[in-house]
C-alpha cells in the first residue's frame, strides 16, 4: 500500500531556491529560471526545457513578494532565462498528466495568482516587469511573459512565443493565456485564433506587428537591449511617489504543526477529516498595535495586518493543496474586537506611509486568495464574539454567516473604513459594495459607528442568520452537515457563480474561465482519456479524438 505523498509547504526563501536566481543591483533585479530538471515538487517527472511545476512557481511568488517588502528601491525586475535558446517551455506536462484532476486545477489556479501579483506589483509597487525572452517560450512560459509590463524577444530566426496547448494538449492556456491576450495586449481577434493554434508559435516581426511582444533584438545586440529597457523601466512615472531606500525582512511564519492543526502566532487551522469540514480562526492583535510612522517601521513584518495576511495566505494554501477532502471551512475570530477596531484606526492613519499601504495591499491579495479558494465558508460568530474591521471581511467573504443570537452576550459585527473600498475584490469592488450591490442606498446607510448585535445585523443583511441562543448549536450543526454532503462539483460552481456580483474585470474572467472551461476540459476523453492529447503526450502514437461538439 503506497504511502500518502507528504504535505507541500508554500513557504521558502532565496537560499533555498532551486531553480531561480534572485539579484538585485541597486533599482534593477535579475530572476533568473533555470530549472533543476531533478527538482520536481513530486517523483516521476523530470523539469526539462525549463518547464515548471507547481515547487518553481512557489519559488516565483516568494521572490515577488519579497521584491516588494524586502527591495522595494527596485524599479526594475527582469525575467531571464539562464538556458542558452530556452526561455521556458511552460507547465511540465507529465507533472499535468500525472497529476489529479483537483491538483491540476489548483495549479493552475495558483500560477494565475502568482502572475496577478506580479501585475499588482507593477501597480501598487510602482516595480516595472520585463520578459527576457531570449529562446523558446511556450505556454506557461509565454503566460508568465504576458503577466509582464513588457516582452523582448531575441530575433534569431529560431525564438518564438506560442500558445500551443490547443493543437498539442488538447486543453486551454490554463494561467490566463487568452484572456490576457486579448484583454491586456488588445490582439486582434482574429490573430489571436491564429496563434493559438499554430503549434510552432509566432517569431519575429510578426509577433511585433501583431502585438505579441514589445521589442525585438538580434542576438547581438540583445543584452545591450535588456539592459537599456531596464534602465528606463526603473524611473518612477511622473507624479509617482520616489521609491522607500530600505524595505523589511520577511520573517519566516514557522507555524506549530500537528496531525490536525496548524497554530500561526494570529491565525489557526484545526482539521476535522471525519467530518470533513476545517475551522480557521483569526486572533485580534495581542499587543498596541504601533502608534505612529516610526513605531509602524520599527515593527516591520510583525504589523498585524501584513502578519495575518501571511499567516490566512498559508492556511489557504495548504487546504487548497493538502486538505482536499475538506469540503466546509468555518471562519471564526478570537481576541478583544477592539483591539482589530483600534488597529484598523491606526493603519489608515499612516495613510500612504509605504508599510501601512504595502500591508493593506497583501490583506487584499489573500482575501482575494480566500474568494477563489473551491471551499463553502461559512462565517460563525459564538456569544459575545464581534467580526470587525478587517475580520469583518472573512464575513462577507463567506458564503453564509451565522451569529449567536445570545440576549446576555450577542455576537455581533462592526465595521470600519477600512471596509469600505481598502480590501477590494477581483470584481474592483469592496465586498460590502459587492454583497449590495444594486442597491446603493443600503450600502451608504450602512456607514456608522459602534456594533451591531446579531439580530439587528441579519436584519440589515450583514448576517445570513442570527439563531437564539436555543437553537444555535442544532441550527448550525445542521447547517455544516448539509453542506458537507452536497456535490462538491455542483458546489464549486456554484459559489463561484455566486460569489461575483458587478463588473467583470480581466480578474474575474480569468478566473470564471479557469472555472468553467478548464475544469470540464482537463475532465473530458479527448484531453485525458485511454488516447487523449494529454496521455499520449510525448509518446509515439497520436491523439484519437471524439470529433462530436458539445
Amino acid at each position: 500500500m503506497s504511502s500518502a505523498p507528504p504535505p507541500i509547504r508554500f513557504e521558502t526563501h532565496p537560499s533555498r531556491y532551486r531553480h531561480w536566481n534572485l539579484e538585485v543591483d541597486k533599482e534593477t533585479a535579475t530572476l533568473t529560471l533555470e530549472v533543476d530538471e531533478a527538482g520536481g515538487i513530486r517523483p516521476g517527472y523530470a523539469l526539462k526545457l525549463n518547464s515548471y511545476d507547481l515547487g518553481v512557481d512557489i519559488e516565483l511568488a516568494d521572490a515577488v513578494e519579497r521584491l516588494r517588502f524586502e527591495h522595494p528601491y527596485v524599479g526594475a525586475v527582469v525575467i531571464r532565462s539562464g538556458l542558452d535558446r530556452v526561455f521556458s517551455s511552460g507547465a511540465n506536462i507529465f507533472m499535468l498528466a500525472g497529476s489529479s484532476h483537483g491538483f491540476k486545477v489548483n495549479f493552475c489556479k495558483y500560477t494565475n495568482e502568482t502572475r496577478l501579483h506580479i501585475e499588482e506589483a507593477s501597480l501598487g509597487s510602482n516595480q516595472k516587469y520585463l520578459a527576457a525572452v531570449g529562446g523558446t517560450c511556450a505556454g506557461g512560459g509565454y503566460e508568465l511573459a504576458l503577466a509582464c509590463d513588457e516582452i523582448l524577444l531575441v530575433d534569431d530566426g529560431s525564438s518564438a512565443v506560442s500558445l500551443p496547448e490547443v493543437p498539442l494538449l488538447g486543453v486551454l492556456p490554463g494561467t490566463g493565456g487568452l484572456t490576457r491576450v486579448i484583454d491586456k495586449r488588445k490582439v486582434r481577434r482574429d490573430r489571436a485564433d491564429v496563434f493559438s493554434t499554430l503549434a510552432e508559435g509566432i517569431r519575429g516581426h510578426r509577433a511585433l506587428e501583431w502585438g505579441l511582444v514589445d521589442g525585438l533584438a538580434p542576438r547581438s545586440r540583445f543584452e545591450e537591449r535588456i539592459r537599456e529597457r531596464a534602465a528606463a523601466l526603473a524611473v518612477p512615472s511622473p507624479g509617482t511617489a520616489g521609491r522607500k531606500k530600505r524595505g523589511i525582512v520577511l520573517d519566516p511564519l514557522e507555524p506549530e504543526e500537528s496531525p490536525d492543526a496548524v497554530r500561526y502566532r494570529h491565525v489557526e487551522l484545526r482539521l476535522d477529516r471525519s467530518e470533513r469540514t476545517a475551522t480557521l480562526t483569526v486572533h485580534a492583535p495581542e499587543d498596541p498595535f504601533p502608534e505612529d510612522r516610526a513605531a509602524l517601521a520599527a515593527a516591520g513584518a510583525s504589523v498585524w495586518h501584513l502578519r495575518v495576511a501571511r499567516e490566512l495566505d498559508d492556511a489557504l494554501c495548504r487546504l487548497r493543496f493538502n486538505e482536499p477532502e475538506l469540503g466546509v471551512v468555518l471562519l471564526r475570530t478570537a481576541g478583544d474586537p477592539d483591539a482589530v477596531k483600534e488597529a484598523d484606526r491606526r493603519l489608515l492613519g499612516c495613510g500612504l506611509v509605504w508599510l501601512a499601504s504595502q500591508s493593506r495591499s497583501r490583506v487584499g491579495r489573500t482575501l482575494r486568495r480566500l474568494d477563489q479558494t473551491a471551499r463553502s465558508f461559512f462565517a460563525v460568530a459564538e456569544p459575545g464574539e464581534r467580526f470587525v474591521g478587517t475580520l469583518a471581511e472573512l464575513l462577507l467573504a463567506a458564503d453564509r454567516s451565522y451569529l449567536c443570537d445570545d440576549p446576555d452576550r450577542p455576537a455581533g459585527v462592526e465595521l470600519t473604513e477600512l471596509n469600505y473600498g481598502d480590501y477590494v475584490m477581483a470584481n474592483g469592488l469592496s465586498r460590502l459594495e459587492t454583497r449590495f450591490y444594486g442597491d446603493a442606498d443600503r450600502f451608504r446607510s450602512l456607514r456608522w459607528g459602534g456594533p451591531v448585535e446579531a439580530a439587528r445585523a441579519e436584519e440589515l443583511g450583514l448576517a445570513t442568520f442570527a439563531p437564539d441562543e436555543l437553537d444555535w448549536e442544532d441550527e448550525l450543526r445542521v447547517a455544516i452537515e448539509e453542506r458537507a454532503g452536497f456535490s462538491p462539483d455542483a458546489l464549486t460552481g456554484m459559489e463561484a457563480s455566486l460569489r461575483f456580483a458587478g463588473p467583470e474585470t480581466m480578474e474575474t474572467r480569468i478566473f470564471g474561465r479557469l472555472s468553467a472551461w478548464q475544469n470540464w476540459i482537463f475532465q473530458r476523453p479527448n484531453a485525458i482519456g485511454a488516447r487523449g492529447a494529454l496521455t499520449t503526450y510525448g509518446k509515439p502514437e497520436r491523439p484519437a479524438f471524439d470529433w462530436k461538439r458539445t
